[in-house]
């Protein structure tokens, strides 16, 4: 049900991308830099682009600063979940060797009583 949900939510986001980029086909100059400092740059200054695409670019760099952020902020997170991830595998091999150590020369089921 809910992967139903979320495909119906993506269709309908998908469908007003499409509205939005085909209402906003006419071209705008889209400047790199002030004109104030061209003659400072090699690149040119300004590029003529569909304002659907100047939309859609906004919305990817957004996108893209955002999950750099998340990442970044979520580091400490994984960083220390990474570490219980190895004190746990550490704690379990100490524990399988002090249970084997246990049962040794006795009868298989006098060690699982204990």
């Amino acid at each position: 049900m809910l992967r139903m949900i979320r495909f119906l939510f993506l269709t309908i986001v998908g469908i007003l991308l499409v509205i939005v980029s085909l209402a906003n086909r006419g071209q705008v100059t889209l400047h790199v830099v002030p004109e104030e400092f061209t003659t400072f740059l090699p690149i040119p200054n300004s590029f003529q682009l569909p304002l659907f695409m100047v939309i859609l670019g906004a919305i990817i760099v957004g996108l893209l600063i955002g999950f750099v952020l998340e990442y970044i902020r979520e580091y400490r997170h994984r960083a220390e979940a990474a570490q219980r991830k190895r004190e746990l595998g550490q704690m379990e091999r100490e524990l399988r060797g002090l249970r084997k150590k246990a049962g040794e020369g006795r009868d298989d089921i006098l060690a699982l009583l204990e």
